[in-house]
């Protein structure tokens, strides 16, 4: 029977075949997996078994895979031990050295860091153009072009990626495409479904949900995520098996995190508009009837002083991270972008002044009276 969103999100995890069935599943905290003798171990190589060591495999991790392959609509997933181990084992299972990928240049900084230094020194040769304007990536296009990536919705400026027309241009190219999909979700956006390659989350966001995981998925077809489950086995970025059962425990929550995360960033973003006088107010639109996500960002502006605002956020936490149920706030300029060149994050829009904003499940009101006395606070 095919199952909706919510029933997949819950119902997701693999039979373990034991003769005792735990409602929930075990978590296999081990290293490897014992077998009665040669003959049972060599079926693990001819596909008969399913688990011989924890860094190829492991009944959570497995899990985790394939629980948000499931949601995405997609035929294969992997687990991996960050989301940037994640990027890294998906660009390397499509582009190999002397090859050439494309990124956008409203990257999120770790991301950007990643592709221009350990990439670049591996051989494999990286472009940055503006994702806003297809003739600047079609003008970035080599003989040698092997993928464009982008973000799904991007960091942290919340710029709503244009996936169709960016499908059609690496179809008339050849070109794969891969999407970072972790700020959108698969309840807000499927891009497998839409025919992106690849697609991947840094599961410690809204995957794990609840700010106690640093996990990763890359969810594909069968064929390229194979070849990405082995780039991951030889470099050693698999997950732990007690950090996938986590993450698989906040996987069963996701939609309705993210039905009441979404509708309150949706009331924060209409008060910023209507009831301050920030300077710019960043806020989705369009990117599913669903909702637009759970991030708001925001430029104080000159009327501001942005150390005060900071100070005064009261119960609202100052973290470099997102996407738990708490509302937190993180400073881009000095640690999400802060090794992006200066002159990039100016062009963006990235200032003094822009706060990043993940709204979490609380109170609308009483989101919105914390951020309302820490501008009153701050305000010059």
């Amino acid at each position: 029977m095919k199952k909706r969103f919510n029933t997949k999100a819950v119902h997701f995890q693999m039979d373990d075949g034991e003769k005792n069935k735990s409602k929930t599943k075990p978590i296999y905290q081990t290293s490897a997996f014992s077998f009665k003798d040669l003959d049972d171990m060599e079926q693990y190589f001819h596909g008969e078994k399913d688990h011989l060591y924890s860094r190829y495999s492991n009944p959570n991790t497995d899990d985790l895979g394939f629980g948000v392959a499931q949601l995405e609509e997609a035929p294969a997933g992997i687990a991996t031990s960050s989301g940037m181990s994640a990027i890294l084992t998906g660009v390397l299972s499509i582009a190999s050295p002397g090859e050439h990928i494309i990124v956008p240049q409203d990257l999120y900084g770790g991301t950007y860091q990643l592709f221009q230094q350990e990439l670049q020194e591996w051989g494999v040769e990286v472009s940055v153009a503006s994702f806003k304007n297809l003739n600047d990536i079609e003008a970035a296009i080599q003989k040698n072009t092997k993928l464009l990536y982008a973000e799904a919705v991007t960091n942290p400026l919340l710029r709503v990626e244009n996936i169709e027309k960016l499908l059609e241009l690496g179809e008339k190219h050849g070109l794969r495409v891969m999407i970072d999909n972790t700020f959108a979700t698969p309840y807000f956006c499927q891009p497998y479904l839409q025919g992106a390659d690849l697609v991947v989350h840094s599961a410690t966001k809204y995957i794990g949900g609840h700010s106690d995981v640093t996990a990763g998925v890359l969810i594909g077809d069968t064929n390229l995520i194979a070849k990405a489950k082995k780039k991951m086995i030889n470099i050693g970025a698999n997950l732990s098996p007690f950090e996938g059962w986590l993450a698989c425990r906040g996987l069963k929550t996701l939609s309705v995190r993210m039905a009441k995360q979404a509708e309150n960033a949706a009331k924060l973003a209409e008060w910023f508009r209507e009831s301050t006088n920030v300077s710019v107010v960043y806020y989705p639109e369009g990117l599913s009837s669903k909702g637009n996500g759970a991030m708001v960002s925001v430029d104080l502006g000159e009327g501001y002083d942005v150390h005060t605002f900071f100070r005064s956020l009261g119960w609202i936490k100052i973290v470099p991270t997102l996407a738990g149920v708490e509302t937190t706030v993180s400073y881009p300029l000095n640690t999400s972008h802060r090794t992006v060149p200066e002159s990039i994050r100016s062009e963006l829009g990235i200032s003094q002044g822009t706060a990043r904003i993940s709204v979490g499940i609380e109170d609308a009101d009483d989101i919105i009276d914390g951020f309302s006395e820490a501008l009153s606070l701050a305000k010059i």
